[in-house]
Order: C-alpha cells, then sequence, then structure tokens
C-alpha cells in the first residue's frame, strides 16, 4: 500500500487516487495554427524519465481535486505534492535531499 499524500485531505490510500499524466504540458495557445505533427506531439509525446517526475492526480474518492506531485518513477516514493497552479519544486534539490539523507544512513 502507498500512502498519498492529498494537499486538501491529508495522506490517503493510494486506490482513492488515479492518475493524470505528466504535469506542466501547457495547452497550446491557438490549438488550430498547429500542424498534425505538432498537435499529435501535444496529444501523445510526453516524457519518460528513470528518476524524480512530474505528474498529476485526482483525489478522486476525496475531495476530487487535481494536485501535482513530483514522484520518483523507480521507487515510487512520492517526494513532493503541491497544489494545481502552484509551482513545480526544484527537482535538482530534492535530488540533492533525497543523496543526502542516503549518505547519512550509511
Amino acid at each position: 500500500m502507498i500512502l498519498i499524500e492529498c494537499p486538501n485531505c491529508g495522506p490517503r490510500d493510494e486506490t482513492e487516487y488515479h492518475y493524470g499524466g505528466q504535469a506542466h504540458v501547457a495547452y497550446p495557445e491557438d490549438p488550430s495554427q498547429l500542424t498534425d505533427k505538432e498537435w499529435a506531439e501535444y496529444l501523445f509525446y510526453r516524457d519518460n524519465p528513470k528518476g524524480l517526475f512530474a505528474e498529476r492526480w485526482v483525489h478522486t474518492g476525496g475531495c476530487r481535486r487535481w494536485f501535482n506531485a513530483v514522484r520518483d518513477t523507480v521507487t515510487y516514493e512520492f517526494k513532493a505534492v503541491y497544489r494545481s497552479g502552484e509551482p513545480r519544486p526544484d527537482l535538482a534539490s530534492l535530488s540533492q535531499a533525497e543523496n543526502n539523507k542516503e549518505g547519512a544512513a550509511k
């Protein structure tokens, strides 16, 4: 079981949430001006990194609000949770904090 911390409701079981894809993907200003290739890239092409990744989640079993999270795609651990519209935390800082934590544990 994974606990995900909703910024509105607090920590809840993962079964209360649904994944919404990559966070911070800007909608095109004028989609009618895009070529078919550009529109397809907007719709279907997303990053798929190994490591920290900003994602969208919705708390369907609770407040039903969307929020963003930074999750490690290797360990599934949530590193940060923040409301939609708030800036993404600095991934380098989160990664460095994790490295410092691991070094102190050794």
